[in-house]
């Protein structure tokens, strides 16, 4: 059984504050400044070298954490018209060489795996993009080799994604693969923040809103299209990171795929069951109904996929605050991870699972 949130809290700033000593919700609202402050340690790292640079293959690093869904977030962003290969690998392949560019990130200094990774592709003569803890076995590996972007913010291990994300887009902008104005992404994160701040109550505040529409379900993160299903493995990260609850990440297609669990979705969506005994079989237990959230970072006039969901699932809400704000995909995907790792962030203060002492205390703290 998942652990129930006190709604009260949400709009109680004093509480909020008690709840939170350690800062969390500070260290997610700096992700505007882990933007801007990755853009100034790639220019002193030298990240410009990669200009005018066509290389064989670019090769997304998948490290344990933030790595999954910073890399199919720029797998999908660069999308299948981009001229050089982009392959995902948990470490470096053997083919790799001078010829191609390596991206990595880690929260954990001490990944030996990552290091090992790092250490090959370097001595092959790779070029490797590294965004990681100034010391460790990550960053002897990358020491007078890598472009290695240490944090220059200090926020807690697992919120580091504005950087790592930063640092994928700075890469592959370099290299004339993806578009990106920085100082954009960093201006809109902070107006995010201000949005989705503690003293704006739960009606006015997106990520309170959020956090109240999954509580005490069992929330189906389904993509409209490739970009906001990496953000949805994002929000699976964070979820599972602050809160006990249990996700289900799929693009739309595969979703509709999963007959029963879709079936249940559409019988959750409609309403229907409302009154069932919980004990009977009939029905969803309360903590265990699933609450559908479509996402979208991507608008393509009559896109077949939003289509058929639409007709499935007409009253799901569908969450898409880049195409509202009218900005660029990059900068749309980033604003909806920073209001999912938000949202968790105030469900897991109201549940306890998440913060500071007392009530608010995890059960094995």
């Amino acid at each position: 059984m998942t652990s129930l949130p006190d709604d009260t809290l949400l709009d109680d700033a004093v509480r909020l504050g008690d709840a939170d000593p350690d800062g969390l919700l500070r260290a997610a609202a700096r992700a505007g400044a882990q933007v801007r402050a990755t853009v100034e340690a790639a220019a002193d790292a030298g990240l410009s070298r990669l200009e005018g640079e066509r290389p064989r293959a670019v090769v997304l690093i998948c490290r344990p954490g933030l790595s999954p869904a910073v890399c199919e977030l720029l797998s999908a962003l660069t999308g299948p018209a981009c001229p050089v290969p982009l392959v995902v690998a948990e470490r470096v392949p053997v083919w790799v060489n001078a010829l191609d560019v390596v991206i990595a990130h880690t929260d954990d200094p001490g990944d030996t795996v990552l290091a090992e990774s790092v250490d090959r592709a370097c001595r092959r003569g790779a070029t490797v993009v590294l965004t990681a803890p100034a010391d460790g076995p990550v960053a002897a590996a990358a020491a007078g080799q890598a472009v290695h972007l240490r944090p220059r913010v200090t926020v807690p291990p697992g919120f580091s994604f504005a950087a790592a994300y930063t640092a994928g887009l700075l890469a592959l902008r370099a290299l004339g693969l993806l578009q990106v104005d920085t100082d954009a992404l960093a201006d809109e994160l902070d107006r995010e923040a201000e949005r989705c701040h503690m003293q704006h109550e739960t009606f006015v505040n997106p990520a309170k809103s959020l956090a109240l529409r999954v509580a005490e379900h069992i929330p189906l993160l389904w993509g409209l299209d490739e970009v906001a299903t990496g953000v949805a493995r994002h929000a699976a990260q964070v979820l599972s990171t602050h809160t006990d609850l249990p996700c289900d990440v799929a693009d739309y297609q595969q979703a509709a795929s999963r007959t029963a669990l879709h079936r249940a979705a559409v019988r959750a969506a409609a309403g229907r069951d409302i009154f069932a005994d919980p004990d009977d079989g009939d029905g969803f237990p309360a903590v265990v109904a699933p609450r559908t959230l479509l996402l979208a970072v991507r608008s393509t006039p009559g896109d077949p996929v939003r289509h058929q969901a639409a007709q499935v699932l007409p009253a799901v809400d569908v969450l898409a605050p880049g195409q509202e704000l009218g900005v660029p995909e990059p900068i749309g995907a980033a604003v909806l991870a920073l209001r999912f790792e938000l949202a968790a962030l105030y469900l897991g203060l109201a549940a306890g699972t998440t913060g500071g002492s007392g009530r608010y205390a995890p059960a094995n703290a």
